[in-house]
């Protein structure tokens, strides 16, 4: 299990985690709902090793275990969509390349640069690149904004039966009714809502 013990993080005067904790399960998604500008990003950093909190633990997966899907998909627009995937995967896992594609329904696309995919699919690519990271946690920032939902949902299922746990935000309500599980929080400070 993957657990935040009393996180603090303060920007100036504002708290945006006051001592929150949250236990996270070592298979399935949990998505996060709240309101823009809540914390939920703040967590996703500090969760990354992005963000260093003032106080509180975390703890069952290092920064150097985790993989973190940004709000922005942040391709390069030189390289493929198979490029993308082999930048990131050590040589003797380029055969996963198919496998990654085929999660992201990717298939066809190897040789097209980011400027020929439609919005959805350069956000399927940055999934998948994040996911070849091969992490103990994935972190992911709304995963799912232009994707088409029917698509979105047959993705979840695949995020559903990773072997490690991922942490999603999403305001789309058919994706937290899928999640494994779903917390909806409220802030800030960062907290459940009741």
């Amino acid at each position: 299990m993957i657990r935040c013990h009393e996180l603090t993080v303060a920007f100036g005067s504002k708290a945006v985690l006051d001592r929150f904790s949250l236990d996270i399960p070592e298979r399935g998604v949990t998505a996060l709902s709240g309101p823009s500008g809540c914390g939920k990003t703040t967590l996703l950093r500090v969760l990354a090793g992005l963000e260093r909190p003032q106080g509180g633990t975390v703890s069952g997966a290092a920064p150097d275990q985790t993989a973190i899907l940004f709000q922005e998909d942040r391709l390069l627009p030189w390289r493929t969509v198979e490029q993308h995937l082999t930048d990131v995967l050590p040589g003797e896992r380029w055969g996963e390349v198919p496998a990654l594609l085929s999660l992201a329904e990717l298939e066809g696309e190897e040789k097209s640069f980011p400027s020929a995919l439609s919005g959805g699919m350069g956000r399927r690519l940055a999934l998948a690149r994040c996911l070849a990271l091969d992490a103990r946690l994935y972190l992911l920032d709304e995963p799912f904004a232009g994707v088409d939902l029917p698509r979105a949902l047959r993705i979840l299922e695949r995020l559903n039966a990773l072997p490690a746990p991922v942490l999603l935000v999403s305001h789309e309500p058919a994706i937290l009714a899928r999640a494994s599980a779903t917390l909806t929080l409220d802030g800030p400070p960062l907290r459940l809502s009741s």
